[in-house]
């Protein structure tokens, strides 16, 4: 039997020949820790990071602020804090740290932390969470958004209870198009707007710039002046309707006059003014209606004429940016066939690459995270870098240099580990002959003389992508005796906007031949056995995995979570029900139902015989529970063997508490395990 080819070079390779011969546990998933949002001080000096981690007692995954020099000594906590931490910026002076932090009594609040002399205060007592966080270009203020409630409306005014009833609360009326959200529940009535405050001792109330009935998102952008600020925003009068549109508007301190930049169907936002102030950097791309679309990198002057895309050459969405330390030029973040980059595009187009390997802050399954970085005045550039054996680690590089890790914050576990090696896989469709990509990880102690069963783990989105990144649910399933194999099948990003826009009008189907092929791949060079394959998937992928079974019955058992099953019921009534007419199906559902219908894995109930659990979160408003249990009825229906599993309190994301990450995973190979 040969074995699978290309292994892949990462940053940290494990030092398996010192490791004990122990494989991830379920319980080592407390003991992870994480770097994201990676601050560098404008003189290149300190790094403040985000250092996420999951509490065992709690059950929550946490986060607090970590200062450390930029040569990785004195590395120690922010703050004597006990509480949740996130979101730091640095002045332009580098002398404070501004930043988002939980309090026992108002919530979560504006920090500013002093460096000499060091000092902690409560900057606000704000009504609701703040986000967004920017600095002015003196110091002197600080802007963010924040919602700003409002009230309910009311069909009729009820009788007053007597004194002492106990009577049910009224009923919820709600006249908004888009009232829910998945992972918070019911909206607050109210918009989100722009706010500045005063950021020096003297301190004072915020001061709310923008108002009415529409919503603005954060950071703004400062004038080089601090005479205005630029955000983001959709002031359209069908704006909950154009819910993919935005512009971007300058807002004037002095009167609170709003005027839009922009002017076209499609998003705008991210804005960044250039060093020099004559230029405005912003993200966003002209709306075509279809399932995926590039998102390219603009410039314009401050009042909005002459705008420009700037040629990347990488055909690539651009996820964010910044100027560069001449403020001629641009860092831009960037995906490619699963990895995260970064790249400096200089102001003649010449494009350099100064880092891989972003991100490793989705600690579940093998999604990027957050790639993030921040750039000094000095062009030295922090980053947070993972690999398939180590979460997001924090690293500083500079342009076309080696980067250097700062910290090894799951060393002494992974050290004490032995994981499923990972390794990248090239396979060609017989669909249309075009090169596919996915990862295949083998158990810890892989004996290629051996055949072994094989799990098949889909991606959500669709409009997403795996990559060689360390995931613990991937690790578990490995260290169960599994051959794991994830494919980037077509419709996943980081491939370019024609690979993305193959499945519109052709989810769910539309991938099924691409998984099948690497599938048929691995079967047919002797890695895995044709008498022993399971597949899994969440959201898109639980879709894909309840399509998979309609269309075979190959597979030994299934494990659905929290899929769509009815794309009529899913798009009228999930939180985001208004992004599929016509951006993946043509038409409403009542106008085209057919469309609908036809790519339902409802449609193949009758062709089904797979054993499957179905998994589904008890608060998940994406793909609600009904969805899920449309297909277990059905199953139950028909005689086919399966079982329904429902985690209370959790929504789409059902492992955001750990415990429930480890739930999830702990189902899926135990059902798994009936059918080996």
């Amino acid at each position: 039997m040969r074995r699978l080819g290309l292994l892949l070079i990462v940053l940290f390779i494990p030092v398996l020949a010192d490791a004990q011969d122990t494989s991830f546990s379920r319980m080592d998933v407390f003991d992870l820790e994480w770097v994201a949002s990676p601050q560098i001080s404008p003189d290149g000096a300190h790094i403040v990071y985000e250092r996420r981690g999951m509490d065992v007692m709690e059950d929550q995954r946490t986060s607090k602020l970590w200062l450390m020099e930029a040569d990785g000594s004195n590395h120690v906590k922010l703050t004597d804090r006990d509480v949740s931490e996130s979101s730091p910026r640095w002045s332009p002076d580098g002398s404070q740290i501004a930043y988002i932090g939980g309090t026992e009594d108002d919530g979560a609040q504006i920090f500013i932390h002093t460096l000499e002399p060091r000092s902690n205060v409560q900057h606000t007592q704000l009504d609701n969470s703040p986000s967004g966080l920017a600095w002015s270009p003196d110091g002197t203020h600080l802007s963010f958004t924040m919602h700003v409630d409002a009230e309910a409306p009311q069909l009729v005014e009820p009788p007053e209870a007597p004194e002492g009833a106990d009577w049910a609360d009224p009923p919820r009326v709600e006249n908004r198009l888009n009232h829910e959200q998945d992972g918070s529940g019911i909206r607050p009535f109210g918009h989100t707007h722009l706010f500045v405050v005063r950021a020096d001792a003297n301190g004072g109330p915020p001061r709310q710039l923008t108002d009415g009935d529409y919503d603005h998102s954060g950071p703004a952008a400062w004038t080089a002046d601090g005479s205005a600020l630029i955000v983001s925003g959709n002031r359209h009068d069908d704006a909950e309707r154009e819910y993919r549109n935005s512009e971007l508007y300058r807002v004037a301190l002095n009167d609170g006059s709003i005027t839009p930049l922009t002017d076209r169907f499609g998003p705008d936002y991210a804005p960044r003014t250039s060093p020099d102030g004559e230029t405005i950097a912003y993200l966003g791309y002209d709306d075509e209606v279809q399932t995926y679309q590039l998102t390219r990198l603009y410039t314009m002057n401050p009042d909005g004429s002459d705008v420009q895309a700037v040629d990347t050459g990488l055909e690539r969405s651009i996820n964010s940016f910044v100027w560069d330390e001449e403020g001629t030029g641009f860092y831009v973040q960037y995906d490619d066939e699963g990895v995260s980059h970064l790249a400096h595009i200089a102001a003649d187009g010449t494009v350099t690459d100064a880092a891989t390997d972003l991100g490793g802050t989705a600690v579940g399954r093998p999604y990027t995270g957050s790639a993030d970085f921040s750039v000094a005045d000095d062009g030295t550039i922090a980053i947070n870098q993972s690999s398939p054996y180590r979460p997001a680690e924090l690293a500083v590089t500079a342009r076309s240099q080696d980067a250097t890790r700062l910290t090894d914050l799951n060393g002494a576990l992974m050290e004490q580990r032995t994981l499923g090696q990972v390794e990248a896989m090239r396979y060609t469709s017989t669909e249309d002959g075009r090169e596919l990509q996915g990862w295949v990880v083998t158990p810890p102690d892989y004996d290629p003389d051996r055949t072994y069963p094989l799990l098949v783990e889909i991606h959500g989105g669709p409009i997403g992508h795996y990559g060689p990144h360390f995931a613990p649910e991937i690790q578990l399933y490995a260290a169960a005796g599994y051959v794991v194999f994830y494919p980037n099948a077509r419709g996943s990003t980081s491939y370019g906007a024609e690979f993305g826009n193959l499945l519109k009008n052709d989810f769910s189907g539309g991938e099924y031949q691409d998984i099948m092929d690497g599938v048929n791949e691995l079967v047919e060079d002797g890695t895995v056995s044709e008498d022993s394959l399971y597949v899994t998937g969440g959201s898109a992928g639980g879709t894909s995995a309840a399509w998979i079974t309609g269309q075979t019955d190959r597979f030994q058992a299934a494990a659905i979570q929290k899929p769509v099953i009815n794309w009529i019921s899913k798009t009228l009534a999930a939180d985001n029900y208004y992004a599929y007419a016509n951006y993946r199906y043509p038409g409403q559902p009542w106008q085209n139902p057919m469309d609908y219908w036809d790519v339902s894995p409802i449609s193949l109930m009758e062709s089904v015989n797979t054993p499957s659990l179905v998994i589904v979160g008890q608060e998940d408003l994406r793909t609600p529970t009904w969805e899920a249990k449309q297909w277990y009825h059905g199953l139950k229906l028909r005689g086919v063997d399966a079982m329904y599993v429902e985690m209370p309190g959790s929504y789409h994301f059902i492992a955001n508490r750990p415990s429930q990450l480890i739930s999830k995973v702990d189902h899926v190979l135990a059902w798994f395990e009936r059918y080996r």
